[in-house]
């Protein structure tokens, strides 16, 4: 009957352990990053040891000489004693929060129990205490969980409530009463206490665990949007990007609608009230200005929408700032039905969505600058000309003025024409090969004049692939370095042969000479970096290889085959699609 008696008291533990999980700092017992302050143990002392005041409470009144039970009255007379469940809140508090608490507990709820009086005041008081400490040092035991299991909860419950069996008999009197006492509350205490400890812990971990699952499922969530929205928002907050984000944050997140704003305007809104809260429209409501203004969230109500349509059913909102380097460019705005919608879980994720976004942002902002950079070098490459090629050319019109003016004036033609395509080519940075073969006969024009009859030029330019677009100022160079290297020192029949060729989707390009070929080992470093050279810069074939590479890619780069004696042929290949293809 005693035992059934005291397991019907246990409902208030379940009560207890589901309000002690509401509350913030209890929970941060559990967390191995965080710690409590002073104030707080104070607190939890407070709480543990009330509820072993209440355990005291809810017990039964046990006379061990007239055989009786009853109610808790006022005041227990000199024989009688209280079967109740007051070292549960003790031995809990000790577990979770470890001895200072445990004790402390110990200390409230014992007190109290022996200022109740009864023939065991003292040795209950006492034994209340021991259990705190005893719980609180088996809990520093268990390093690697700040939550024992219920199986060393029941245990431990058990043990305790044991101890305050054994120290009733050794410190209550007299004798025969505390004796007749153990005999018939001992078990039956020993094993509700057993339980409701473990009870109480169990309740905890279920909570905690179900917090933690959640905690889970967001997180799982929001690595599902950060895949998702990374590729919109790496082109920068535009009304194009923001109405692709605020679609799928839609359909990811249980709200009536999503905003995003930059500084001025509505940038998208999708969901309820699409119809009247437009994109484009300028912001208006206070809450968003002031959002962007200071770079702080703000949970706001159906007046700070600022919503005019009475039949609008967006309710309250969570506005989050959209930082860039740590300046406020944007909001996100996720409206709901209710604030009561508004949860602290759903107010976390959507600080973490703007977080992730803001971080996402500056990425697209890093990758901006690096295009930029990007462009900048290939145009610093782009305007290297060699200053050889220039002494070159004016000495041969200067020679030739005298002598035949007519070839003189054809080839200050050819080199204003190098020049301004030259120019042209540092301005944009694709051509079509038509403009490269032209630019290839306005530099051939001067070399041809020098070289007289020891060059002969052969284009075998298929016609169809004329409009086929290249990186600008790419096959000059390769022709001035098959002349200055390969043909220069060739006494007679010299060669040069440009040629493309069309399969399929991609066009193959090919400038060879027969002069006199390149050794082996320059032609191993040759593409990887400017090589020494007594007869120009260094930086032909590498110059063009690294611009193909950086603006098309790896598969178009430069292949040179070369044998001395013989000559030498560099090609490329470009794939022919939407960038790359016809003018």
């Amino acid at each position: 009957m005693l035992v059934l008696a005291m397991i019907e008291r246990l409902g208030i533990i379940v009560t207890v352990a589901f309000i002690l999980t509401r509350l913030p700092f209890f929970r941060r017992l559990f967390d191995p990053q965080s710690s409590i302050n002073t104030g707080q143990r104070l607190l939890l002392v407070v709480i543990f040891g009330c509820f072993g005041i209440i355990g005291t409470y809810t017990g039964i009144i046990i006379n061990p000489v007239e055989d009786s039970m009853d109610r808790w009255t006022r005041v227990l007379n000199e024989d009688e004693a209280i079967a109740n469940s007051r070292v549960l809140g003790v031995v809990v508090a000790g577990l979770l929060g470890g001895w200072k608490i445990g004790a402390g507990a110990g200390i409230v709820a014992g007190v109290h129990r022996i200022f109740l009086g009864g023939f065991t005041g003292v040795a209950c008081g006492i034994a209340t205490i021991a259990a705190g400490f005893i719980a609180g040092m088996i809990s520093a035991k268990q390093k690697k969980n700040r939550i024992v299991t219920p199986q060393i909860a029941f245990l431990v419950g058990g043990f305790a409530e044991a101890i305050q069996m054994l120290i009733i008999l050794g410190v209550a009197r007299p004798f025969d009463r505390a004796l007749a006492l153990v005999q018939d509350i001992g078990i039956p205490m020993i094993v509700a206490n057993a339980i409701g400890t473990a009870l109480f812990v169990l309740i905890i971990r279920s909570v905690i665990q179900e917090e933690e699952r959640m905690g889970a499922v967001q997180s799982q969530k929001a690595l599902r949007i950060a895949n998702l929205t990374l590729t919109h928002m790496r082109k920068g907050l535009t009304p194009v990007s923001a109405a692709e984000v605020s679609s799928i944050l839609y359909q990811e997140i249980p709200s009536l609608a999503v905003a995003i704003t930059d500084r001025k305007h509505i940038l998208s809104h999708i969901g309820e009230g699409a119809g009247h809260h437009q994109s484009g429209h300028e912001i208006r409501t206070d809450a968003t200005k002031y959002v962007i203004a200071t770079g702080k969230g703000l949970t706001v109500g159906r007046d700070a929408i600022g919503c005019n349509e009475k039949s609008c059913n967006l309710q309250a909102a969570v506005i989050a700032p959209l930082n860039r380097q740590d300046q406020t460019i944007g909001t996100l705005k996720v409206y709901f039905s209710s604030q009561r919608m508004i949860s602290p879980i759903m107010l976390e994720l959507i600080s973490g969505l703007s977080t992730l976004l803001s971080h996402q942002l500056e990425i697209s902002e890093v990758e901006k600058h690096r295009a930029l950079a990007k462009e900048a070098e290939i145009k610093a490459l782009q305007a290297q000309v060699s200053p050889h090629f220039l002494f070159n050319a004016l000495n041969t019109i200067v020679s030739l003025i005298r002598t035949n003016p007519d070839k003189a004036r054809k080839l200050l033609i050819a080199l204003s024409s190098f020049f301004r395509q030259n120019l042209a080519g540092a301005t944009k940075n694709y051509s079509t090969l038509r403009e490269e073969v032209d630019h290839v006969k306005a530099y051939l024009a001067i070399e041809e004049a020098r070289f007289c009859d020891r060059l002969t030029v052969y284009y075998e330019i298929e016609e169809e692939t004329m409009g086929c677009k290249v990186p600008s100022m790419t096959l000059q160079p390769l022709v001035e370095n098959a002349i200055k290297h390969g043909l220069k020192h060739k006494s007679s029949d010299g060669k040069l042969i440009l040629s493309s060729t069309r399969v399929s989707d991609q066009i193959t390009i090919n400038v060879s000479d027969n002069g006199t070929g390149i050794e082996k080992d320059r032609l191993e470093t040759l593409l990887t970096a400017p090589v020494k050279s007594v007869h120009g810069t260094g930086i032909g074939l590498h110059n063009v290889h690294t611009r193909l590479v950086k603006m098309i890619g790896e598969e178009s780069g430069l292949h040179v085959r070369s044998a001395k004696e013989e000559g030498t042929a560099v090609t490329f290949r470009i794939k022919v699609n939407e960038e790359m293809g016809e003018a």
